[in-house]
């Protein structure tokens, strides 16, 4: 039996802010949320199934969740036949029964399907980026979250529309690849846009909340779970704290480079040195020391300098990277040879 849980990431408490979260990630954070409050009875068995029909999402996310629980050693397998809550014997029963408390606005039919699938699906597209050039199959993703050709059309559009894919004159849905100066490209975007952003932005961000990302990092190096939280770490300083800025417009635009940035975290997981993470750890913490003490043009220069390293330690990890992982890739999706 688990004697002590982590600290629950940032965020996650189930309220309503999990709405913008892909469907892993919310139903990983609101089980994380009742193992951490022991409300779930010992030996609940947690079913791929059953979490999914609790969600209201397929069995995909499900998995993935219950997936990063088992690593985090919150929740323990039996007979390799699934899931359980540590502490009994398997316990079949409803999750309701078990303990489970699902929010409304996390549950309800009411939420737009395709909102709720599009984070998923742009960060599972994202993450082959770098291994090549991909055919997105709209029938298959269709299949592949049991809803309809309509909203799957809409979620491909959407794509479409923040860059991520593009369709060829036989109107077929390609991704990728995601080449070293397409790479560099992104950067540019982020070093000319992220400087401003935090320009317009530093007058709205409340201490607490640097104190409180401060913090995070460096609980994060005294643990030694820096490289697992490195995804968190980066969020918090380039999304969170730049969401402050008012400039909308500017915003959108940037977001549109970070996304598929961002998503090499998870391709790039193997290839990180602990070095790289601390040299990125200090320079963020160096950010919100300066903003904690109202230097922005020391947070900015500081910011800058991040950005520009950042370039190359993630263009050594491209030229080293390996073939396609099995599992990787989703089943709406075709790497073209």
């Amino acid at each position: 039996m688990v004697s002590s849980l982590p600290v629950p990431p940032s965020g996650s408490s189930a309220g309503p802010s999990l709405r913008g979260e892909p469907a892993y990630s919310t139903i990983y954070t609101v089980l994380y949320d009742h193992l951490a409050r022991k409300m779930l009875r010992p030996g609940l068995v947690l079913g791929q199934a059953s979490v999914a029909r609790a969600f209201n999402v397929s069995r995909v996310p499900a998995g993935a969740a219950l997936a990063r629980l088992l690593e985090d050693g919150l929740v323990v397998t039996f007979a390799g036949r699934g899931y359980i809550v540590p502490g009994g014997d398997p316990l079949r029963i409803g999750l309701d029964e078990g303990g489970l408390r699902v929010p409304v606005e996390v549950s309800s039919p009411l939420i737009n399907r395709r909102d709720q699938i599009y984070p998923e699906v742009e960060h599972a597209v994202a993450v082959c980026l770098a291994h090549g050039r991909f055919i997105l199959n709209e029938t298959a993703l269709a299949q592949h979250y049991d809803v309809s050709r309509t909203i799957a059309h809409e979620v491909i559009a959407q794509l479409e529309r923040t860059g991520v894919v593009e369709q060829d004159n036989n109107n077929r849905w390609y991704a990728g690849p995601l080449s070293e100066n397409e790479f560099k490209h992104h950067y540019e975007m982020r070093l000319l846009l992220e400087p401003e952003a935090l320009r317009q932005a530093f007058r709205c961000i409340r201490k607490e909340e640097l104190h409180e990302r401060l913090e995070r990092i460096r609980s994060a190096q005294s643990d030694g779970t820096l490289l697992f939280k490195l995804k968190e770490v980066e969020e918090d300083l380039h999304t969170h704290t730049l969401r402050k800025c008012p400039n909308a417009i500017l915003l959108n635009s940037l977001r549109r480079s970070q996304r598929v940035l961002f998503a090499t975290h998870s391709t790039f997981a193997e290839y990180r040195h602990p070095d790289h993470a601390g040299l990125m750890a200090a320079e963020h913490s160096e950010v919100y020391e300066a903003l904690l003490v109202g230097d922005l043009k020391h947070a900015i220069d500081v910011l800058e300098v991040h950005l520009r390293r950042s370039v190359d330690v993630n263009l050594a990890m491209l030229a080293r990277l390996g073939p396609l992982p099995a599992g990787l890739c989703p089943t709406y999706l075709s790497q073209v040879k």
